[in-house]
């Protein structure tokens, strides 16, 4: 499947299609989606860690039912209208269901990033580096 033709909303209902079977009976975690020019490059669940008590695991929470994990899914592509004026970061939706009540609830984190070693040299000052300055003054 070809990313980079597809809009970003797309991608991510995409990615939340794929996660489908690891996000149901999840308790708690992190889905992260990592972007590059509009077009998402990698994505996972990061679970929150199995806990174990003197040597055996206890009982694991509910987790996400299949009803909520479309919800989440419709939230995620609804909150990209937050997102604004960059190509290249990082999407992640913190996600915790509370059993008690049968409710869960999510927070979204972007973060922008760019890599300086794409942009062009001639879009560096005029001036000599202090580098070079240095190098003049000790050759005089």
């Amino acid at each position: 499947m070809n990313m980079d033709a597809m809009p970003l909303a797309r991608q991510v209902d995409f990615v939340f299609k794929q996660l489908e079977e690891e996000l149901v009976n999840s308790p708690a975690g992190t889905v992260m989606i990592h972007i590059r020019n509009n077009a998402i490059g990698k994505f996972g669940l990061r679970q929150n860690p199995i806990e174990s008590k003197n040597g055996s695991f206890e009982k694991l929470e509910r987790g996400m039912t299949p009803l909520q994990v479309q919800a989440f899914r419709k939230m995620a592509i609804d909150a990209l209208q937050f997102r604004r004026n960059w190509t290249h970061g990082e999407i992640m939706y913190d996600f915790a269901v509370r059993p008690s009540s049968g409710t869960w609830s999510a927070s979204i984190c972007y973060e922008s990033n760019y890599n300086t070693s794409n942009w062009s040299y001639r879009y560096q000052p005029k001036a000599p580096s202090m580098r070079e300055s240095y190098r003049d003054n000790m050759e005089s």
